[in-house]
Protein backbone atom coordinates (compact mmCIF):
# COMPACT_ATOMS: atom_id res chain seq x y z
CA UNK A 1 0.00 0.00 0.00
CA UNK A 2 1.57 3.26 -1.35
CA UNK A 3 0.19 6.20 1.01
CA UNK A 4 2.02 9.76 0.71
CA UNK A 5 3.48 10.99 3.75
CA UNK A 6 6.00 13.54 5.24
CA UNK A 7 8.82 12.41 7.36
CA UNK A 8 10.64 14.73 9.64
CA UNK A 9 13.30 14.34 12.22
CA UNK A 10 15.12 11.76 13.97
CA UNK A 11 14.87 9.38 16.75
CA UNK A 12 12.45 6.36 17.49
CA UNK A 13 9.55 6.70 15.19
CA UNK A 14 5.77 8.11 15.26
CA UNK A 15 3.07 7.77 13.20
CA UNK A 16 0.51 10.99 12.93
CA UNK A 17 -2.93 9.92 11.63
CA UNK A 18 -5.38 12.88 10.62
CA UNK A 19 -9.12 12.78 10.30
CA UNK A 20 -12.27 12.86 8.18
CA UNK A 21 -11.36 15.65 5.73
CA UNK A 22 -8.25 16.24 6.34
CA UNK A 23 -4.47 15.55 5.85
CA UNK A 24 -0.80 15.28 7.06
CA UNK A 25 -1.15 19.04 7.53
CA UNK A 26 -3.78 18.81 10.46
CA UNK A 27 -0.52 18.20 12.45
CA UNK A 28 1.31 21.54 11.09
CA UNK A 29 1.57 22.99 14.14
CA UNK A 30 2.79 20.44 16.52
CA UNK A 31 4.67 18.50 13.96
CA UNK A 32 8.17 20.48 14.13
CA UNK A 33 8.47 20.26 17.70
CA UNK A 34 7.56 16.78 17.69
CA UNK A 35 10.30 16.09 15.01
CA UNK A 36 13.12 17.44 17.74
CA UNK A 37 12.61 14.79 19.35
CA UNK A 38 11.00 11.72 16.74
CA UNK A 39 11.06 10.47 13.42
CA UNK A 40 7.93 11.84 12.38
CA UNK A 41 5.68 10.30 9.65
CA UNK A 42 2.70 11.82 9.12
CA UNK A 43 0.79 10.29 6.32
CA UNK A 44 -2.40 10.99 3.88
CA UNK A 45 -4.80 8.16 4.24
CA UNK A 46 -6.48 6.64 1.42
CA UNK A 47 -8.50 9.44 -0.63
CA UNK A 48 -7.25 12.53 1.25
CA UNK A 49 -4.01 14.55 0.52
CA UNK A 50 -1.97 13.26 -2.00
CA UNK A 51 -3.02 9.21 -1.43
CA UNK A 52 -4.95 8.41 -4.06
CA UNK A 53 -8.72 6.55 -3.04
CA UNK A 54 -9.00 3.08 -2.12
CA UNK A 55 -10.24 0.41 -4.93
CA UNK A 56 -13.33 -0.92 -3.29
CA UNK A 57 -14.80 0.51 0.01
CA UNK A 58 -13.91 2.58 1.78
CA UNK A 59 -14.33 2.03 5.97
CA UNK A 60 -12.64 2.08 8.67
CA UNK A 61 -11.75 -1.73 8.66
CA UNK A 62 -10.28 -1.02 5.48
CA UNK A 63 -8.38 2.00 6.17
CA UNK A 64 -6.94 0.48 8.79
CA UNK A 65 -6.04 -2.73 6.65
CA UNK A 66 -4.60 0.22 4.47
CA UNK A 67 -2.33 1.27 7.14
CA UNK A 68 -1.31 -2.29 8.28
CA UNK A 69 -0.09 -2.61 5.09
CA UNK A 70 1.86 0.60 4.52
CA UNK A 71 3.15 -0.02 8.14
CA UNK A 72 4.82 -3.57 6.86
CA UNK A 73 5.92 -2.51 3.85
CA UNK A 74 7.76 0.59 5.46
CA UNK A 75 9.33 -1.84 7.78
CA UNK A 76 7.57 0.08 10.77
CA UNK A 77 4.83 -2.57 12.53
CA UNK A 78 4.92 -1.97 16.24
CA UNK A 79 5.81 2.23 16.07
CA UNK A 80 4.41 4.38 18.36
CA UNK A 81 1.33 6.21 16.47
CA UNK A 82 -1.30 9.65 17.42
CA UNK A 83 -4.59 9.45 15.90
CA UNK A 84 -7.35 12.08 15.53
CA UNK A 85 -10.52 12.27 15.23
CA UNK A 86 -11.51 9.76 12.83
CA UNK A 87 -7.58 8.70 12.87
CA UNK A 88 -8.12 8.64 16.52
CA UNK A 89 -10.38 5.96 15.75
CA UNK A 90 -8.49 3.92 13.60
CA UNK A 91 -5.53 3.88 15.74
CA UNK A 92 -7.80 2.33 18.27
CA UNK A 93 -8.92 -0.49 16.04
CA UNK A 94 -4.55 -1.29 15.11
CA UNK A 95 -4.55 -1.28 19.46
CA UNK A 96 -7.43 -4.04 19.61
CA UNK A 97 -6.22 -6.02 16.71
CA UNK A 98 -2.72 -5.81 18.59
CA UNK A 99 0.93 -6.55 16.71
CA UNK A 100 0.73 -3.67 14.44
CA UNK A 101 1.03 -0.66 17.05
CA UNK A 102 3.55 0.29 19.89
CA UNK A 103 2.36 3.14 21.94
CA UNK A 104 -1.48 4.62 20.98
CA UNK A 105 -2.57 8.17 21.82
CA UNK A 106 -5.97 8.97 20.88
CA UNK A 107 -7.53 12.29 20.75
CA UNK A 108 -11.11 12.69 20.65
CA UNK A 109 -12.01 9.89 18.27
CA UNK A 110 -14.96 9.43 16.71
CA UNK A 111 -17.44 6.28 16.52
CA UNK A 112 -18.74 6.15 20.34
CA UNK A 113 -22.44 8.16 19.67
CA UNK A 114 -25.38 7.06 20.63
CA UNK A 115 -29.00 7.86 19.35
CA UNK A 116 -29.57 11.59 19.08
CA UNK A 117 -25.98 12.43 19.07
CA UNK A 118 -25.81 9.87 15.42
CA UNK A 119 -27.71 12.45 13.18
CA UNK A 120 -26.41 15.24 15.03
CA UNK A 121 -22.72 14.29 14.57
CA UNK A 122 -23.77 13.20 10.70
CA UNK A 123 -25.91 16.49 9.40
CA UNK A 124 -23.77 18.86 11.20
CA UNK A 125 -20.33 17.71 9.77
CA UNK A 126 -22.11 17.22 6.31
CA UNK A 127 -23.73 20.24 6.27
CA UNK A 128 -20.03 21.68 7.38
CA UNK A 129 -18.60 20.09 4.40
CA UNK A 130 -20.93 21.20 1.81
CA UNK A 131 -21.29 24.68 2.61
CA UNK A 132 -17.58 24.97 3.39
CA UNK A 133 -16.68 23.62 -0.24
CA UNK A 134 -19.13 26.77 -1.63
CA UNK A 135 -17.02 28.73 0.05
CA UNK A 136 -13.67 27.81 -1.69
CA UNK A 137 -13.08 31.15 -3.60
CA UNK A 138 -13.35 33.00 -0.25
CA UNK A 139 -11.55 31.03 2.01
CA UNK A 140 -8.04 33.02 1.96
CA UNK A 141 -9.76 36.42 3.19
CA UNK A 142 -12.39 34.55 5.18
CA UNK A 143 -9.12 32.88 7.15
CA UNK A 144 -7.49 35.99 7.46
CA UNK A 145 -10.29 37.44 9.74
CA UNK A 146 -10.44 36.37 12.92
CA UNK A 147 -14.09 36.77 13.31
CA UNK A 148 -15.40 34.81 9.99
CA UNK A 149 -12.51 32.38 11.06
CA UNK A 150 -14.21 31.60 14.27
CA UNK A 151 -17.76 31.48 12.74
CA UNK A 152 -16.23 29.07 10.00
CA UNK A 153 -14.69 26.79 12.89
CA UNK A 154 -16.90 27.27 15.25
CA UNK A 155 -17.78 23.84 16.07
CA UNK A 156 -14.36 22.62 16.20
CA UNK A 157 -12.50 24.87 18.02
CA UNK A 158 -12.94 26.13 21.69
CA UNK A 159 -11.11 29.19 20.58
CA UNK A 160 -10.92 29.41 16.49
CA UNK A 161 -9.43 33.04 16.46
CA UNK A 162 -6.59 31.53 17.64
CA UNK A 163 -5.56 29.32 15.01
CA UNK A 164 -3.13 30.67 12.58
CA UNK A 165 -4.78 32.24 9.12
CA UNK A 166 -2.77 29.83 7.10
CA UNK A 167 -3.53 26.55 9.50
CA UNK A 168 -6.98 27.45 8.78
CA UNK A 169 -6.69 27.73 5.53
CA UNK A 170 -4.78 24.84 4.66
CA UNK A 171 -7.32 22.74 6.93
CA UNK A 172 -10.72 24.19 4.98
CA UNK A 173 -8.97 23.10 1.79
CA UNK A 174 -9.56 19.69 2.35
CA UNK A 175 -12.85 19.58 4.36
CA UNK A 176 -14.74 18.79 1.25
CA UNK A 177 -17.62 16.21 0.01
CA UNK A 178 -15.69 14.14 -1.79
CA UNK A 179 -16.62 10.65 -2.63
CA UNK A 180 -14.28 9.42 0.03
CA UNK A 181 -15.12 11.56 2.17
CA UNK A 182 -19.33 10.96 2.10
CA UNK A 183 -18.54 7.36 2.12
CA UNK A 184 -16.92 7.24 5.30
CA UNK A 185 -19.18 9.52 6.69
CA UNK A 186 -21.37 7.66 6.45
CA UNK A 187 -19.59 4.31 8.05
CA UNK A 188 -18.76 6.46 10.99
CA UNK A 189 -22.50 7.44 11.82
CA UNK A 190 -24.10 4.40 10.30
CA UNK A 191 -21.64 1.81 10.04
CA UNK A 192 -19.86 -0.85 11.63
CA UNK A 193 -19.54 -0.04 15.80
CA UNK A 194 -16.29 -0.15 17.02
CA UNK A 195 -14.96 -3.00 18.81
CA UNK A 196 -13.70 -3.24 22.19
CA UNK A 197 -10.15 -4.74 23.94
CA UNK A 198 -10.69 -7.16 27.26
CA UNK A 199 -8.85 -5.26 29.98
CA UNK A 200 -5.35 -6.64 29.95
CA UNK A 201 -5.58 -7.53 26.31
CA UNK A 202 -3.22 -4.13 25.28
CA UNK A 203 0.25 -4.27 26.76
CA UNK A 204 1.52 -1.13 25.36
CA UNK A 205 0.96 2.29 27.20
CA UNK A 206 -2.68 3.48 25.25
CA UNK A 207 -3.94 6.99 26.38
CA UNK A 208 -7.57 8.58 24.98
CA UNK A 209 -7.08 12.37 25.43
CA UNK A 210 -10.05 14.49 24.93
CA UNK A 211 -11.45 18.21 24.85
CA UNK A 212 -13.56 19.27 27.47
CA UNK A 213 -15.37 21.64 24.83
CA UNK A 214 -15.81 18.83 22.42
CA UNK A 215 -18.58 20.06 19.90
CA UNK A 216 -17.95 17.07 17.44
CA UNK A 217 -17.60 14.04 19.68
CA UNK A 218 -19.21 15.19 23.24
CA UNK A 219 -17.25 14.92 26.21
CA UNK A 220 -19.81 12.21 27.64
CA UNK A 221 -18.73 9.84 25.09
CA UNK A 222 -15.33 9.44 26.32
CA UNK A 223 -16.80 7.06 29.09
CA UNK A 224 -18.24 4.78 26.81
CA UNK A 225 -14.46 4.72 24.63
CA UNK A 226 -12.89 3.94 27.93
CA UNK A 227 -15.30 1.18 28.94
CA UNK A 228 -14.48 -0.61 25.26
CA UNK A 229 -10.53 0.15 26.27
CA UNK A 230 -10.22 -0.01 29.92
CA UNK A 231 -6.60 -0.39 29.74
CA UNK A 232 -6.64 3.21 28.66
CA UNK A 233 -5.86 5.94 30.36
CA UNK A 234 -7.88 9.02 29.83
CA UNK A 235 -6.62 12.83 29.62
CA UNK A 236 -8.91 15.86 29.69
CA UNK A 237 -7.54 18.94 27.79
CA UNK A 238 -9.17 22.74 29.39
CA UNK A 239 -10.55 24.60 27.13
CA UNK A 240 -10.18 22.74 24.10
CA UNK A 241 -12.85 21.39 21.11
CA UNK A 242 -12.57 18.28 18.95
CA UNK A 243 -8.63 19.30 17.97
CA UNK A 244 -5.94 19.62 20.55
CA UNK A 245 -3.53 19.74 18.12
CA UNK A 246 -4.90 23.46 17.42
CA UNK A 247 -6.58 24.15 20.39
CA UNK A 248 -3.75 22.88 22.61
CA UNK A 249 -0.51 22.09 20.53
CA UNK A 250 1.94 22.37 23.62
CA UNK A 251 -0.11 20.49 25.73
CA UNK A 252 -0.78 18.15 22.97
CA UNK A 253 2.96 17.61 21.85
CA UNK A 254 4.22 17.00 25.81
CA UNK A 255 1.07 14.55 25.72
CA UNK A 256 2.77 12.84 22.55
CA UNK A 257 6.10 13.00 23.97
CA UNK A 258 5.73 12.10 27.63
CA UNK A 259 3.48 9.40 26.89
CA UNK A 260 5.85 7.47 24.08
CA UNK A 261 8.59 7.94 26.50
CA UNK A 262 7.18 6.66 29.19
CA UNK A 263 7.26 9.38 31.50
CA UNK A 264 3.39 10.57 31.34
CA UNK A 265 1.86 10.76 34.72
CA UNK A 266 -2.12 10.25 34.36
CA UNK A 267 -4.31 12.92 35.55
CA UNK A 268 -5.97 12.40 38.96
CA UNK A 269 -9.82 12.46 38.35
CA UNK A 270 -12.08 15.11 39.77
CA UNK A 271 -15.64 15.87 40.27
CA UNK A 272 -15.55 18.30 36.95
CA UNK A 273 -14.48 15.06 34.43
CA UNK A 274 -16.88 12.76 36.53
CA UNK A 275 -19.74 14.75 36.08
CA UNK A 276 -19.15 15.45 32.47
CA UNK A 277 -18.31 11.76 31.87
CA UNK A 278 -22.27 10.81 33.16
CA UNK A 279 -24.40 14.09 31.92
CA UNK A 280 -26.36 13.48 29.64
CA UNK A 281 -27.51 16.01 27.13
CA UNK A 282 -31.02 17.36 26.06
CA UNK A 283 -31.68 15.64 23.00
CA UNK A 284 -33.59 17.54 20.99
CA UNK A 285 -32.55 21.00 22.65
CA UNK A 286 -28.68 20.25 21.49
CA UNK A 287 -29.70 19.11 17.89
CA UNK A 288 -31.87 21.65 17.50
CA UNK A 289 -28.88 24.13 18.88
CA UNK A 290 -25.99 22.50 17.40
CA UNK A 291 -26.81 22.67 14.00
CA UNK A 292 -28.19 26.13 13.83
CA UNK A 293 -25.16 27.18 15.17
CA UNK A 294 -23.41 25.49 12.17
CA UNK A 295 -25.32 26.53 9.92
CA UNK A 296 -26.03 30.16 11.39
CA UNK A 297 -21.97 30.04 11.42
CA UNK A 298 -21.48 29.24 7.59
CA UNK A 299 -24.16 31.75 6.47
CA UNK A 300 -22.68 34.49 8.08
CA UNK A 301 -19.34 33.45 6.75
CA UNK A 302 -20.66 33.31 3.44
CA UNK A 303 -21.95 36.97 3.68
CA UNK A 304 -19.22 38.22 4.94
CA UNK A 305 -17.09 36.94 1.86
CA UNK A 306 -19.89 37.98 -0.70
CA UNK A 307 -19.98 41.63 0.37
Amino acid sequence: MTMNCVRLGSGKPLLLIHGIGSSHHSWDLIVNELATQREVIAVDLPGFGDTPPLVGETTIRTLADAVTDFLREEDLLGIDAVGSSMGARLVLELARRGGVLGTVISLDPGGFWQGWEIPFFYYSVRLSAQLVNSLQPFLPSLTGNPISRSLLFAQFSAHPWTIPAPIALQELRTFTPTPTFIELLDNLAHGEKQQGASAGSIQQPLVIGWGKQDRVCIPSQAKRAHQLFPDAQLHWFDNCGHFPQLDAPEEATNLILSVTDGTYLPQESTLETEVMLTHKEPDTLLISVGTAVVVASLIIAFRFATR
